[in-house]
């Protein structure tokens, strides 16, 4: 009587644990495959343990068949379950998990043989109150059923073999919560473990225990490390996680595909490597290298991990194949050069191109003049002061050309643009002033500033015969401001051609206006007004 109020408590305290459990991951589990599997094998569990007290309750020889019968439902599932749980776990093929779904037959064959055993008495040969003894067919699913559970066992422990990782502990706990109540059972099934009462219950509630650990402390069938595993084992970035020994406790599918990642074990084996193929020596505590390795580009960086009270607990080095990236720079890099060699070209064409056609046409019309024979010396020297003009605004002109293949830094600020067209004028006395404090507001319009400046100025220089030119930058609250004026000969009319008349297309795109005056004998003044976009809006 004693044996049995033991034996109700152990299988009261199995079932509680293993309904715990399966509550929890209820809560905690997420709708699945992997958490559906789960609570099978806990359910088939939960079905022995009451077998086990219908078994204990039972009067006469039906009310104990009909113990038996439901407590070999939950051991003929169970075997087979726990072999499709660590299917899914491991993350299996496709073709070994399509078979896996075959594997509740087994469980159906052994339930009808147990039924129809009244006719055969393979599963039980004798069965009485107090007295079952068991059939050859009864050892043979049994062991069906061990070998269920030791190659699930297997396939958990290859998955990180495969991985070349170490086994989780998410892993080893689920592996000893199945362990340790097959290997009890197995000792007292074969006599080698003798007790009066039945021991195993007492194990379902250690097994219960620790797959409330791995479901609560190390995540256990929650879809979040379920899919930060997955995500990190297939992103086409190398990991490499080392512990606090240095030696290789995780690698993912990329890292494990690099020829010189594959055979390191330790920190120090991956530094060699890397010492090896860049002919470079580096410490071990990096945060980023980038080498070339059979043409391809691989940036590596380094992190570490700390535990809660901030010690580091190991190190992680991702691994990045950054070819496309450097393709790409070269590409736009060639591509870059392309452009500036095309916008010379053009501005050669416009600019140059122009002035030298303009010189070598006024040089044969001082010939022209200079072989009559009474030439006209003032048209010579107008032609010839003409020329000079010409010359001068073109060498301006190539050498803003020149100073902008050179650097592009004066393309950073108004003032800075402007000046660099001063710098490039010889014969001509240039002075500029700066009102107000240039800021990135008028950043927007730099170019333009510059094309109108340039173009004012080589007008100036060309045409006008100036000995003087004053530039004005005013900086205000609403708009930027451009005054240019030279102390040239001046006009009566302005007739705009395609200088003056891109200046203002350009001005007017940006929704600012230009006004340009002259008098004969009083110079040429270019007026430029253009609003700044905030104010705009």
């Amino acid at each position: 009587m004693t044996a049995n109020i033991i034996s109700a408590v152990l299988n009261f305290l199995g079932l509680f644990g293993m309904l715990g459990s399966v509550t929890w991951i209820l809560r905690r589990g997420n709708s699945n495959r992997l958490t559906y599997l789960f609570i099978s094998c806990q359910l088939s569990i939960v079905l022995w343990l009451v077998s086990e007290l219908l078994i204990l309750c039972s009067v006469n020889t039906k009310q104990l068949w009909g113990s038996y019968v439901i407590s070999n439902i939950g051991i003929s599932f169970f075997g087979p379950l726990w072999l499709m749980l660590s299917a899914e776990y491991a993350s299996a093929g496709k073709r070994v998990r399509k078979l896996m779904n075959f594997m509740p037959c087994i469980s159906l064959l052994a339930l009808t043989l147990t039924l129809l055993n009244p006719w055969h008495y393979m599963y039980y040969s004798t069965f009485v109150i107090g007295n079952v003894v068991h059939g050859p067919l009864f050892y043979v699913f049994q062991a069906i059923y061990y070998v269920c559970i030791i190659t699930g066992i297997t396939m958990i422990c290859l998955k990180h073999t495969r991985r070349q990782d170490k086994i989780s502990m998410q892993s080893f706990l689920l592996i000893l919560s199945a362990a340790i109540p097959l290997g009890i059972n197995t000792l007292s099934i074969t006599g080698i473990l003798q007790s009066r009462i039945n021991i195993t219950p007492l194990f379902f509630v250690f097994s219960s225990l620790l797959i409330l650990i791995a479901l609560g402390k190390y995540g256990l069938l929650n879809i979040n490390s379920i899919a930060i595993r997955d995500t990190i084992q297939n992103i086409s970035s190398g990991v490499i996680i080392f512990d606090i020994n240095g030696a290789v406790s995780y690698k993912n599918s990329f890292a494990a595909a690099l020829p010189f990642i594959k055979k390191i074990s330790s920190m120090n084996d991956f530094m060699w490597e890397i010492e090896k193929i860049t002919n470079e020596k580096f410490d071990e505590n990096f945060e980023s290298i980038e080498f070339v390795y059979n043409n391809c580009f691989y940036n590596l960086n380094q992190s570490y991990c700390a535990n809660k009270t901030g010690n580091k607990v190991a190190r992680v080095v991702t691994i990045s194949d950054v070819t496309e990236y450097h393709e790409l720079a070269a590409a736009e890099k060639k591509l870059s050069l392309e452009q500036e060699r095309n916008r010379i070209a053009q501005e050669m064409h416009d600019s140059a191109g122009h002035t030298f056609t303009m010189i070598s046409s006024l040089a044969k019309l001082v010939k022209y003049e200079a072989g009559k024979e009474n030439p006209s010396f003032d048209d010579m020297l107008k032609n010839i002061s003409e020329i000079d003009g010409l010359s001068r605004s073109g060498v301006t002109q190539l050498r803003c050309t020149i100073n902008n293949l050179r650097d592009d830094e004066f393309m950073t600020s108004v003032t800075k643009a402007v000046q660099t067209i001063i710098t490039a004028v010889r014969g001509v006395d240039v002075d500029l002033c700066v009102q107000g404090e240039e800021d990135k507001r008028y950043r927007f319009c730099i170019k333009e500033i510059y094309d109108n400046c340039r173009e004012t100025v080589t007008n100036a220089l060309r045409y006008s015969e100036a000995t003087r030119i004053d530039i004005i930058l005013k900086f205000l609250a609403d708009r930027i401001e451009m005054y240019i004026l030279d102390n040239g000969k001046g006009c009566d009319s302005i007739s705009e051609n395609n200088g003056l008349r891109g200046i203002r297309e350009r001005t007017e795109a940006l929704g600012g206006t230009v006004k340009f005056t002259s008098l004969k004998g009083e110079g040429f003044n270019t007026v430029v007004k253009i609003p700044i976009k905030e104010v705009q809006s």
